[in-house]
C-alpha cells in the first residue's frame, strides 16, 4: 500500500515501502531466551535431546555440536556449542575447547563447500552486556559472508532476506559434514 505524502499522517511518508516482520519480536522481546541460567530452559541444552531436524542440529561431536541459528544474520549462520551448559570460555574443559575450535574450522570448510561464501564472521559474545542473546550457554557464531550481503534491507527495514529455509540449509550442511575432513 502506498500513501501519498500529505504531511497529515504521523511519520511523514518518505517514498519507501515497508516490509513488516512482527515474528521477529519474539527474538527482540526475548521470548525465545531462557530467563535465567537454568539449563532446563536453555535451547542449546534442549536441542541435543531432539532429532536433528527438530533441534536444527547440523552435526554432533563428542563434547560439542553445530546447530543452525534460529535468528540468522545470513543463510548458513550456525552456532558451535558445547553440550555442557557453561557460560564462560575459560570454564570449558580442554577437550571442549579443542572440539569447539575443530568444529568451527570444519564448519567453515563445509559451508565453503556447500554455500561458497567469500568470507566469514566468527564470534563469541561473552555475557549479555557483550551482546550474547543466550549468555548462560556459550556458543561460537560462524556467519558466512558474500559481497553485497550487507544491503539496505536490514538497515532500512530491520529485515534480513534469506533465500532458503533453515531446514533446507541444515540438510545440505549436515549431508556435507560426512565428506569434509575434520582436520
Amino acid at each position: 500500500m502506498h500513501v501519498e505524502a500529505s504531511g497529515e499522517l504521523p511519520g511523514d511518508p518518505d517514498g519507501l515501502e515497508r516490509l513488516w516482520t512482527p515474528h521477529r519480536m519474539a527474538y527482540i522481546d526475548g521470548e525465545e531466551r531462557p530467563s535465567d541460567d537454568s539449563a532446563l530452559q536453555c535451547p542449546f541444552c534442549a536441542a541435543p535431546g531432539k532429532t536433528d531436524a527438530e533441534g536444527l542440529i547440523v552435526h554432533r561431536g563428542t563434547t560439542a555440536f553445530v546447530v543452525m541459528n534460529l535468528f540468522p544474520y545470513n543463510s548458513g549462520h550456525v552456532l558451535v556449542c558445547p553440550y555442557r551448559h557453561v557460560a564462560d570460555y575459560t570454564d570449558l574443559t580442554e577437550d571442549e575447547r579443542v572440539e569447539v575450535g575443530a568444529l568451527t574450522a570444519q564448519t567453515m570448510r563445509v559451508i565453503r563447500d556447500v554455500l561458497v561464501p567469500q568470507g566469514f564472521n566468527l564470534g563469541m559474545n561473552q555475557g549479555s552486556v557483550a551482546g550474547a542473546g543466550i549468555a548462560a550457554h556459550l556458543h561460537q557464531h560462524v556467519v558466512p559472508r558474500w559481497g553485497g550481503d550487507a544491503n539496505f534491507f536490514p538497515i532500512v527495514a530491520q529485515t534480513k532476506a534469506l533465500p532458503e529455509l533453515l531446514e533446507n540449509t541444515r540438510q545440505r550442511l549436515a549431508a556435507a559434514f560426512g565428506g569434509i575432513n575434520a582436520g
